[in-house]
């Protein structure tokens, strides 16, 4: 059997749809696997275990559904049985009704029903990881009672005291605001003389990070990474590390799927629904002292900046920090 699965668009997505990706391969152990990803988001699918083909797509190169269907009928060739399609959009199930996969199978949202041989109503108030996996247990009929959310990133030695800070989020919402970020970041290298801070971050958020440490006083000790990693080099720092602070964006995904000790610090997003899913070595911590936590909003209507980050309680973050550093 030859299956294919549309992933996720956003990087914490697509490392919660690991689970779903995992489930299949138990489901259909003689299958072969394969996966559409974003080419910018290519890098994570080469750490997903026991995939066939990697097909990745750019939108830049197939623009608009024309494009959308010229990149699915050139899979056609593959003969696929079946075809996930994890993403709600329509022009993801235009994209597998045209592989002539003999099912397609996903949500019915967007009134794209019509291009799936196989329909299912979305579940309401699920975490993103097990609404992925309900997709299947409808399809399949089965219950499914292994989720694991896992990469697998190169061998790599733990560094006792290294610690990895992600300050940054697609949403403004998310992102820690630049003097709460500074203050932070001053307050521990002053508790954690022994450690070393790596800041990262994508070329785009270059210019955050580089206002974020323009104060930063101990060059031995903070790093600034941002936009000198691709993903695949961010997953192997991030294995490295004791710690990886971060905030709700996919790093946090990332640092958890990878099995490091990952600190979350929530603004906007709910993390009942998008938090890391592994729980080993995993603290979520937000203030909790506005009516409006969360929003879900990607801005902040109210404040301009993110007051919920802003009220994050600076020594409960050390207090944690401190736990997780002292950890054998």
């Amino acid at each position: 059997m030859n299956i294919l699965i549309r992933l996720p668009n956003w990087l914490g997505d697509v490392v919660m749809s690991t689970a779903f990706v995992n489930a299949v391969q138990q489901l259909y152990p003689d299958a072969q696997i394969d996966v559409i990803i974003k080419k910018e988001l290519n890098g994570i699918a080469n750490l997903i275990s026991g995939l066939n083909k990697i097909h990745s797509f750019s939108k830049q190169e197939y623009k608009g559904l024309n494009g959308v269907y010229k990149f699915g009928k050139t899979l056609r060739i593959e003969n696929y049985d079946l075809f996930f399609c994890l993403p709600d959009s329509l022009s993801s199930a235009v994209m597998g009704w045209a592989t002539g996969a003999k099912k397609r199978i996903g949500f019915g949202k967007e009134g794209r029903f019509f291009l799936l041989t196989n329909s299912y109503k979305k579940p309401a108030n699920l975490h993103r990881t097990d609404e992925y996996i309900s997709l299947l247990e409808q399809f399949a009929g089965r219950k499914i009672t292994e989720r694991s959310v896992k990469l697998d990133a190169k061998e790599i030695e733990q560094q006792d005291n290294l610690v990895v800070i992600n300050f940054n989020s697609e949403a403004t919402s998310r992102r820690m605001p630049i003097d709460k970020g500074k203050q932070l970041i001053g307050l521990l290298t002053n508790t954690f003389k022994t450690a070393k801070f790596i800041v990262v971050g994508a070329p785009k958020e270059k210019e955050y990070v580089d206002e974020l440490l323009s104060d930063a006083r101990n060059d031995e000790q903070v790093k600034n990474y941002a936009g000198k990693t691709n993903l695949e080099g961010l997953c192997n720092l991030m294995a490295s590390a004791k710690v990886v602070i971060t905030t709700d964006s996919g790093p946090a995904h990332l640092a958890n799927a990878l099995g490091a000790s990952t600190i979350v610090l929530f603004g906007a997003g709910n993390e009942f629904n998008t938090a890391p899913y592994n729980k080993q070595k995993l603290t979520v911590l937000r203030a909790g002292k506005l009516e409006c936590e969360p929003c879900v909003r990607n801005t902040c209507k109210l404040y301009g900046i993110p007051k919920c980050m802003q009220l994050l309680d600076e020594m409960e973050i050390v207090n944690t920090l401190s736990l997780y550093l002292n950890h054998a």
